[in-house]
């Protein structure tokens, strides 16, 4: 009996070992061909020859794209947006998870505050009224307009009060009987004893902001402050090529829309691909011990 049911635990658990693999190499067939397109030859690639390893092995399309002062003006946009963004919202999202983490008796007003901002998870002004509110403001064209409507992230409130609450209630009570004020138990207890919660709540920051393309398209009025996935959508979905006629006709020789759009691609993902393996020991942890409770 027990070895039948080891062998079928077994059997079990190397099927989900295939089953995540398959799953996984599906996720990133679609990157390694972008990437494998981008080295490729432009007759390669317009003929479709190109599948998952690189046809006629060229650099002529990231020498380009690094060329163009368009592309790395968006960068250095967006990589402006991320370090003021990020920042923001880890500051924001502590201090107001904080307060609504405590229990009733010590915040009578706690629930009525926490279903204030749930309500904007399900409801929101629109569009219009946010564009209205952005440009009434005087920030429209600057990197505030990217920073500011999205600084209070109310997922990731939700997630790290929750954090919060399953800390045990006794270092709190101790820090209290020690002296420590409210500052200073966040700061010297709450806040270290959390890092895996905020380093999965960082991370959702960072791909929120390095992904986010819609609101540069609305809020910037000139395309030279695109932030970098807003550049890219004006190049691969709306295909405006239109300044590529006056660069060097050798170098265009070497590429094709194909070959100079992936190139892009993969380097606008590229940053996320080198960050998210430093954090995913902590994204991990982060998210089961919030589930675990003694």
């Amino acid at each position: 009996m027990v070895e039948q049911r080891s062998l079928g635990r077994s059997a079990f658990t190397a099927f989900n070992y295939v089953f995540l693999i398959l799953i996984s190499l599906l996720c990133l067939f679609p990157l390694i061909h972008v990437l494998a397109v981008s080295f490729s030859s432009s007759e390669a690639a317009a003929g479709g020859l190109v599948n998952l390893w690189p046809v006629g092995f060229t650099t002529a399309s990231y020498e380009y794209v690094l060329s163009r002062g368009e592309f790395l003006a968006s960068i250095q946009v967006t990589l402006k947006r991320v370090g003021i963004g990020v920042i923001v919202n880890m500051l924001l999202t502590i201090l107001v998870a904080y307060p609504l983490s405590k229990e009733v008796r010590s915040f009578p007003y706690r629930t009525l505050y926490a279903w204030l901002f749930v309500v904007t998870i399900l409801f929101n002004g629109g569009l219009i009224p946010i564009y209205m509110t952005v440009k009434y403001t005087g920030i429209m064209d600057t990197i505030w307009a990217l920073v500011l409507p999205s600084a209070v992230p109310v997922f990731n409130i939700i997630l790290l009060l929750n954090f919060f609450r399953s800390l045990p209630k006794e270092l709190e009570e101790a820090a209290f009987i020690d002296g420590a004020g409210q500052w200073a138990t966040l700061w010297k207890i709450f806040v270290p004893l959390s890092m895996p919660a905020l380093a999965t709540i960082m991370l959702f920051a960072t791909v929120n902001h390095w992904n986010s393309w819609f609101d540069g398209l609305i809020f910037m009025n000139r395309p030279e402050h695109y932030p970098l996935q807003s550049y890219l959508q004006t190049i691969v979905v709306q295909q405006d090529l239109s300044d590529i006629a006056s660069q060097d006709l050798d170098m265009l020789s070497e590429i094709n829309n194909r070959t100079f759009k992936a190139a892009q691609i993969f380097l606008g993902a590229l940053p996320i691909l080198l960050i998210y393996p430093f954090l995913q020991r902590f994204f991990i942890k982060g998210i089961v011990l919030g589930s675990v409770k003694e």
